[in-house]
């Protein structure tokens, strides 16, 4: 297939060039309303109890959760006769607007203390935007220019709650996506320039890169009409895309010149290139989109969308570069090292390859395997440490900075009210009659629960296992509007505090109830999501460990080999994960990258970086480990096929470590400190990969194998005859390997 390919794009060259460019055109073009396709959010889950909750809450009482929070200032205090006048009309303008329901405050709600901070001149209007959270994001744009900053009567008002948030945060993934591309460019060009010596050679990746994320943005718009599609798969798209565009170019650009500095001409080293490099990538590429599709077992948005964005920018790269790269290396001829700002260092086939410094690296731990690797262990599981402590949490408003204003409302209300109107549990009895005995014994007991300020039902309000407030019109809407069974109770937690409110869920979930319950609020849905994630560990992790041990059987030819590579990423992540809760969790990096530490770690943060780095991971143990096959079939040596496999590739593979690595440290620009946390975690998990993996463990553990790692039993040796890959060009084997191992069986 990829020698009638090759055949092919020699044959077309400029019209596969022209052709690519136009179809990337229209992508981009497409693309430039994809933000308006996406959905907002995405780290709920939908089938949850919560979600459920949420579904009887809007069903049945066609009520939503109060997402929207005015925090109004009013200079003299709201009790002030011109302040009460102007937060009174304020809020009936605010119950006007259209696609804004529940709305109560300080003033209509006959002056509650819970809506009155503490200092008397700061007071809440609470109220509910119906829909997603993209509608209700959309709908927020629409009102914030209207109501936030100056009002009349001298109040000023400030715009929170959850659609605030979301909406923000959404808005700053926006911004990250195209801020990171505009640092990681230039800085990647005088990479590449360093690495191939000149402007033009330099370029390819970045031409390869470019076309690549044009092209999956327009496959991204497809799918967001189709489907729902969370607006994070972008950031996925464009600094994903790029990194193994640099990847899988570098390869097969140093494969093209190694073929040219044998003796080849041009069409033939091309054409072995792609018979060699362009396989190793075509299976790269396949191995990253399997590993990214693990996470579409998560039933959250974010996740499965950035499963579907890591597949198809996987899929569209490899598809890229084994088609624009070779018409490009074909039109190109003897211009490949125009530019030249460097002299050209020799080539790895011209030069002595066993002077080089990964070859002189891999024997010196070949010959001290068990200290060598005794030393590299130990210190990956020092550094990883840190990772036993972590404790996982929901991203919630000091995920953004402190300018942000929801995060700025979210923390006046911890601070300054008594209450947490806003983050009020609510209990649904879809099967209980309002007027139930039962349901006020329950309420009272509820409302007797530690950190419970109140419990509102359609029987009153309950405070510390009594009624406070008896039924009024006020209550009314806590029972099914049609006289049908079904009641919802308001858990108003106090005080407001970090796992506080977490922890009143939990109790609540575990407390005896007339019948079925279900407990939603914004709380409860993100306990839920957390809770998604950890369920889903096991089947995601066995299907991965499942694919990935067939897809590197089918690379290498060994029954053995696979696992040892999957155990070797596995640690090269511990560091990374060490990292993540000692500089996020612990708060040890929060000086050097200004974000807010709580404590915990974002939930979504370790199952996307797992992904996206072990994918990465195994992406450069498909380039190493089938260089490796490839000198073994030529030599028979498994000791002589490493040091020879890590000398030819290990200088690209740090060379795309490098270049991947300042991709991904264009995370650090970002405002929202899970972000952060990617853009430290990714670099980190692919240097010690591509250094401390690969040229020190993979020897050693490799020395120690020795014959025994490419062990193949004869029925297997059939399959993967007919089905596995073989790195060189057939017209080239010798093989010998072959020979070797039936010998040695």
């Amino acid at each position: 297939m990829l020698a009638k390919l090759t055949a092919f794009l020699l044959r077309r060259r400029r019209a596969v060039v022209a052709v690519a460019v136009l179809l990337a055109l229209v992508g981009g073009a497409l693309s430039a309303t994809l933000f308006d396709e996406m959905k907002a959010g995405g780290f709920d889950d939908p089938g949850a109890e919560s979600g459920r909750a949420a579904d009887a809450l809007e069903e049945t009482f066609h009520r939503e959760g109060l997402n929207l929070a005015l925090l109004v200032h009013a200079p003299d205090g709201v009790d002030d006769p011109a302040a009460v006048a102007a937060g009174t009309e304020l809020s009936r303008r605010l119950a006007g607007e259209e696609g804004v329901t529940d709305v109560t405050s300080y003033w209509l709600a006959g002056e509650p203390p819970q809506l009155r901070g503490a200092d008397g001149d700061k007071a809440l209007i609470l109220a509910s935007i119906p829909g997603d959270d993209t509608e209700a994001g959309e709908r927020l744009a629409e009102l914030g220019p209207r109501y936030e900053g100056e009002q009349d009567g001298g109040l000023r008002v400030q715009i929170g709650g959850t659609a605030k948030i979301g909406e923000e945060l959404g808005k700053l993934s926006e911004e990250d996506a195209v801020r990171g591309e505009l640092i990681a460019f230039p800085i990647m060009l005088v990479v590449l320039v360093l690495v191939f010596g000149s402007l033009m050679a330099a370029a390819l990746p970045l031409i390869v890169g470019m076309l690549t994320i044009m092209l999956s943005l327009g496959m991204l718009w497809g799918l967001a009409v189709t489907t729902d599609l969370s607006v994070f798969a972008v950031n996925v798209v464009t600094l994903l895309g790029l990194g193994l565009a640099v990847d899988y170019s570098l390869l097969m650009v140093n494969r093209y010149r190694e073929e040219l500095a044998a003796g080849r001409e041009q069409a033939a080293a091309i054409r072995a290139t792609m018979l060699s490099a362009g396989r190793t990538v075509l299976f790269s590429a396949v191995t990253v989109a399997v590993t990214l599709a693990g996470l579409a077992w998560f039933p959250l948005l974010a996740l499965r969308s950035m499963a579907y964005a890591g597949i198809a920018v996987a899929l569209l790269t490899a598809v890229t570069t084994l088609t624009v790269l070779p018409a490009l290396l074909a039109l190109l001829g003897t211009r490949l090292d125009k530019g030249r700002v460097l002299r050209r260092r020799r080539d790895a086939v011209a030069r002595d390859a066993e002077s080089g410094f990964w070859h002189r690296l891999a024997s010196f731990v070949m010959r001290r395997p068990v200290p060598v690797a005794t030393l590299g262990l130990l210190l990956l599981l020092l550094l990883g440490a840190p990772f036993l402590g972590i404790t996982m949490g929901p991203a919630d408003e000091r995920a953004l900075p402190e300018s942000s204003s929801g995060r700025q409302v979210a923390e006046v209300l911890r601070a300054e009210f008594g209450s947490g109107e806003s983050q009020a549990v609510l209990v649904v009895l879809p099967d209980t009659a309002a007027g139930s005995p039962e349901v006020a014994a329950y309420a009272a007991r509820l409302s007797g629960l530690r950190d419970v300020a109140r419990v509102d039902s359609a029987g009153g309000s309950w405070v510390d296992g009594s009624l406070a407030a008896p039924p009024g019109p006020a209550h009314e809407g806590y029972a099914a509007p049609d006289g049908g069974d079904g009641v919802y109770l308001s858990v108003v937690p106090d005080p407001v505090g970090n796992g506080q409110v977490e922890r009143l869920v939990r109790d609540i979930r575990e407390s005896a109830a007339p019948g079925e319950v279900l407990v939603g609020g914004q709380t409860a849905v993100n306990l839920d999501g957390i809770d998604a994630i950890v369920d889903r560990l096991p089947i995601a992790g066995l299907t991965l460990a499942v694919a990935m041990t067939v897809l590197l059987f089918l690379l290498t030819g060994s029954v053995l080999l696979p696992f040892l590579a999957i155990l070797l990423s596995v640690l090269g992540l511990t560091a990374t994960f060490g990292a993540l809760v000692w500089g996020f969790q612990d708060g040890h990096l929060a000086g050097v990258l200004g974000f807010t530490p709580t404590g915990e770690v974002v939930g979504t943060v370790p199952v996307l970086l797992f992904a996206v780095a072990f994918g990465l991971g195994m992406d450069y143990q498909v380039f190493l480990l089938s260089r490796i096959r490839e000198e073994y079939e030529h030599t028979g040596s498994p000791t002589a096929a490493v040091s020879l496999g890590l000398e030819r590739i290990g200088r690209i593979v740090t060379a795309a470590a490098a270049v991947l690595s300042v991709v991904f440290l264009a995370f650090l620009v970002s405002d929202i400190s899970f972000m952060q946390a990617m853009g430290v975690g990714l670099p980190l998990a692919v240097l010690m990969d591509a250094t401390l993996i690969r040229g020190v463990l993979l020897p050693a553990t490799m020395r120690l194998g020795g014959r025994a790692i490419w062990w193949l039993p004869p029925w297997l040796r059939r399959v993967h005859d007919r089905f596995g890959l073989r790195e060189s060009d057939p017209a080239d084997g010798a093989g010998r390997a072959r020979e070797n191992e039936r010998a040695g069986a």
